[in-house]
C-alpha cells in the first residue's frame, strides 16, 4: 500500500490538468450559423488532443520514472533481506556453538 503513495503523489497534479483540459469549452453562439462554428470547433477538439497527449505523456514520463523508483527500492530491500537472513544464520549458529561449549563445561565438571 505505501508503494502507491509516491505514485499518486506525482499522478494527481497532473490529473486536473488532463481533466481541464479534456473538457474543452466548445465556441457555441446561439447568433452564428453552425456552419460558422464547425471549423471553429474542429480547432479547439484539435488543439484539446494536442494537449491531452502532451500532457498523457508527461505523467506517463512521471510514472515510468515513479515506477523505476518503486523497483529500485524493491530490489535494494531484496537484497538486505538476503544479507539479513545470512547475519540470522550465522548468529544462530554462533548460539548453538556457545550452547555447545557451556554444556560441555557444566558437564566437564
Amino acid at each position: 500500500m505505501a508503494a502507491w503513495i509516491p505514485l499518486l503523489k506525482t499522478a494527481l497534479p497532473y490529473v486536473a490538468q488532463v481533466l481541464s483540459v479534456a473538457i474543452p469549452a466548445f465556441t457555441s453562439k446561439a447568433g452564428n450559423k453552425t456552419s460558422d462554428i464547425i471549423p471553429e470547433q474542429i480547432k479547439e477538439l484539435q488543439s484539446a488532443v494536442i494537449q491531452n497527449a502532451e500532457s498523457v505523456k508527461t505523467l506517463a514520463e512521471h510514472l515510468k520514472g515513479t515506477i523505476e523508483g518503486v523497483d529500485s527500492a524493491a530490489i535494494k530491500l531484496q537484497q538486505e533481506v538476503v544479507s539479513l537472513k545470512r547475519q540470522c544464520l550465522i548468529t544462530l549458529i554462533i548460539a548453538g556453538a556457545s550452547l555447545a561449549i557451556a554444556v560441555w563445561a557444566i558437564l566437564s565438571r
